[in-house]
């Protein structure tokens, strides 16, 4: 019988979550309160008030681990089902030990029962996972570890002797957890004792259970294989041209899945429990459902949320079909370049744009990465990250992440540069003072042979596209970066640029940035729009300010490309919330706080101090083939 996919029937362990949740704080509540004293009595008959002391302790620890473990028996981890199951058993017995609770206990065995009952619901395997998770669960422990001492603090403060303000409760807390007495003087001798086999207890929770994470053998995150990657290659060259993001199935923090014949593959990454696929399912059309179906049952097994960005409608048909939902989120600018032309009014403003960076002195080189030097190449990377500086490189569904990979020499590379003396500085990596190297080697980028102009002056590189495959006659736009100090309209001179070099290099087709929900911010702004949709593009409009919507459909518009739409393919709209903040996470505009992304953005400050004594960088980063709003240049990506 098949496995229904998890969306199908969540209320069962979503159900056994919230009661697990329920029975670790009352577990806490009832460890840190007063016992009933005639249950104390008849509790001593049998067991020394050290033992029912520390059973209080055990009690708060399994509490704590009861409402830790909730987020994977929602998500139906048979190891969250496992630990939880033996951590009611426990909890019965110690409720029983600390002070006859049969009230509690009585919660925890119904739990258990219930548990045991429904087993079958929980099926989904653990996530994959390194040693820097040890870090993560040790700051928490302690974080919930000090909470717990403060309630446990405020619930018997009748029980402490003479003040005891905030500081000195932190410090008994604090040494509490290693086994030292701290500052306070309690009334009981049994309040005393309990509190400091509930800090020990918890502290040797803390440090064991950090440790363990930290030196048990690392299940690493899935990425890409060589052998994954030289298979995708393969499909490429014979079905590349049917997805302009197929070539972006090769960034290197993907897994793919493929179909059981092998002629299809789906290119996916896992991010905060969402199976996040991007683009079209890649190879043979008739192998996509066989694909398909092993990406979900991968994402049953895991209990995952599956998901897909950007898929044209082909790939919109073939998903749904697999019992998933649709909704057009945007549109992908596409432009002839046989017959892009400058002519005509509606090609005014880019022809003024195009027109003002000529006569600035700027000149535009096209070239195959494959022709470029590794020396020309390791220029052009170094100046790309000196632009980007310390921003968050970002994109995941429409970006390589890479420039100049060794097997990526079919990429374009289109740079713009400028003969002015400009601001040289002796510390900079690629334009440096005359007669640097990485000048010479930039020169040389644009004409072959001469490093210098007329005038003797060095030219200076002052932006850059970048350009995938797609199939044997498109490019698909990766990566816009751009010096911010150089003149408005660059980006606007690059693409027409790369349009007109087009046919020296065998292009047919370019695939520009990605416009989001551009269908309702033209419709919203037609004679006659309805309210529902005119406030839905005031919407749009207010979000620009942080997600770049409007100044991106504006300047995509630019280049009257055919528009193709794009779609996102979700299980329920229940899930579209997690999954709209999976994207955000993915395409880095939701990052979150990783102090080994602080130690080496530090060290890369410290190799390129020089950057803040210039200008920040514009438009930098890749995300969505766009950058970020260069707010000295006006709307749009330049």
């Amino acid at each position: 019988m098949p496995v229904l996919p998890p969306w199908k029937q969540p209320w069962a362990p979503r159900i056994a979550a919230l009661l697990a949740l329920v029975v670790g704080l009352v577990d806490v509540i009832s460890a840190v309160t007063p016992e009933w004293r005639s249950r104390l009595e008849d509790l001593r008959v049998l067991l020394p008030p050290a033992a029912s002391q520390q059973a209080a302790a055990f009690t708060v620890v399994v509490g704590m681990l009861l409402v830790l473990l909730t987020p994977g028996l929602r998500r139906r981890k048979r190891r969250a089902w496992r630990a939880v199951v033996v951590l009611l058993g426990v909890s019965i017995v110690l409720h029983v030990a600390k002070g006859l609770d049969y009230e509690e206990a009585a919660g925890s065995a119904a739990l258990l029962i219930a548990l045991l009952l429904v087993h079958g619901e929980f099926r989904a395997k653990g996530d994959p996972s390194t040693r820097w998770r040890a870090l993560g669960v040790g700051l928490l422990l302690t974080v919930v570890s000090i909470g717990i001492g403060f309630l446990l603090l405020y619930v018997r403060q009748d029980r402490i002797v003479g003040p005891h303000s905030l500081s000195a409760q932190f410090e008994q807390i604090v040494e509490g957890l290693v086994g030292i007495p701290g500052p306070l003087r309690f009334t009981s001798d049994r309040f005393s004792g309990l509190a400091a086999r509930v800090l020990l207890t918890m502290g040797l929770l803390t440090i064991v259970t950090t440790g363990y994470l930290a030196l048990r053998p690392p299940e690493p995150r899935p990425r890409l294989t060589d052998s994954d990657e030289e298979r995708i290659r393969a499909l490429l060259a014979r079905h590349g041209k049917a997805d302009s993001l197929g070539y972006f199935a090769l960034r290197s923090d993907k897994s793919v899945i493929w179909s059981p014949t092998g002629k299809a593959c789906v290119a996916y990454r896992v991010v905060s429990g969402v199976m996040l696929a991007s683009g079209d399912p890649l190879g043979d059309r008739e192998a996509w459902p066989g694909a398909i179906r092993e990406f979900l049952r991968e994402a049953a097994d895991h209990a995952w949320t599956p998901a897909v960005l950007g898929c044209s409608e082909a790939g919109g048909f073939a998903w749904t079909r697999a019992g998933l939902c649709a909704l057009e989120f945007g549109d992908e600018a596409i432009v002839d370049t046989a017959s892009f032309t400058l002519e005509g009014r509606a090609m005014r403003n880019v022809r003024q744009a195009v027109a003002r960076v000529e006569r600035a002195g700027y000149t535009a080189v096209a070239r195959r990465v494959g022709d470029l030097a590794p020396a020309d190449i390791a220029r052009l990377k170094a100046q790309a990250a000196a632009w980007r500086g310390t921003q968050t490189e970002r994109g995941f569904s429409m970006a390589l992440g890479r420039l100049g990979g060794g097997a990526d020499g079919d990429c374009v590379a289109v740079m713009a540069f400028s003969h002015d003396a400009g601001p040289h500085d002796a510390d900079d990596p690629v334009n440096g003072a005359p007669g640097h190297p990485a000048n010479d080697t930039t020169s040389g980028i644009e004409d072959g042979t001469s490093h210098a102009d007329a005038a003797g002056t060095e030219p200076r590189l002052r932006a850059l596209l970048h350009f995938v495959p797609w199939g044997p006659n498109g490019l698909s736009l990766d990566a816009m970066t751009r010096d911010r100090t150089a003149d408005n309209g660059l980006n606007e001179f690059l693409i027409v640029s790369a349009l007109r070099q087009a046919r020296e290099l065998g292009v047919e087709r370019l695939s520009l940035n990605f416009a989001f929900f551009r269908s309702a911010l033209e419709r919203g702004e037609r004679l006659g729009a309805g309210p529902v949709i005119r406030c839905w593009r005031s919407l749009l409009i207010f979000l620009s300010r942080w997600f770049q919507i409007d100044s991106l459909y504006r300047f995509n518009a630019k280049f009257q490309p055919t528009w193709q739409p794009r779609y996102i393919c979700y299980p329920a709209s229940s899930e579209l919330p997690r999954i709209a903040l999976a994207m955000l996470e993915a395409e880095a505009f939701l990052v979150w706080p990783c102090w080994r992304d602080h130690l080496s953005g530090l060290s890369r400050l410290s190799r390129l101090s020089r950057l803040s004594r210039l200008p920040r960088p514009g438009t930098a980063g890749l995300h969505h083939r766009a950058r970020r709003k260069d707010t000295s240049t006006g709307p749009g990506p330049d």
